[in-house]
């Protein structure tokens, strides 16, 4: 089950990246090109959170229940986090994809909010690109890039 989880999370995470970019990229297009909001615009925000918080699920039941990592690491936290590899999977990989979390929820919420389309695309694209600088700075490059690879 573990082997399984870890694969569908890794790639996942291509999904997450695809969808943030679609997002961002209609973000700032109509942030600069001063464009009406869309129910498109809308919709894309709202699926790149919503794939990030299966991601964010699939990654807590890993955390939680089934990662050998965060086993060992929770039998002497103290020690794991000294230990560099450790504190990335307990601590930092963590810490970075609940703020991406949250940044993109933040951003869906306060273009929502907003009376005018350029100002709904300005948030939207602040809110999604502190999104993806969470992920970059979070995601475990140092992982095959694909399961299986």
């Amino acid at each position: 089950m573990y082997d399984f989880l870890l694969a569908v999370h890794n790639i996942l995470r291509w999904i997450v990246l695809f969808l943030l970019i679609l997002a961002l990229v209609r973000a700032y297009w109509g942030w600069f090109g001063k464009r009406e909001w869309t129910s498109t615009d809308r919709r894309v925000g709202t699926y790149y959170s919503v794939s990030l918080d299966i991601q964010l699920l699939l990654g807590l039941i890993l955390y939680f229940g089934l990662s050998p990592i965060t086993r060992i690491a929770f039998s002497d936290f103290g020690a794991a986090l000294a230990n560099t590899d450790l504190r990335y999977f307990v601590f930092d990989h963590v810490l970075m994809m609940v703020l991406a979390v949250i940044f993109a929820h933040v951003g869906v919420a306060t273009a929502k909010r907003a009376a005018e389309p350029v100002i709904k695309h300005r948030r939207s694209a602040i809110w999604f690109s502190l999104s993806l600088i969470a992920i970059l700075l979070g995601m475990p490059w140092f992982r095959p890039l694909l399961p299986g690879f």
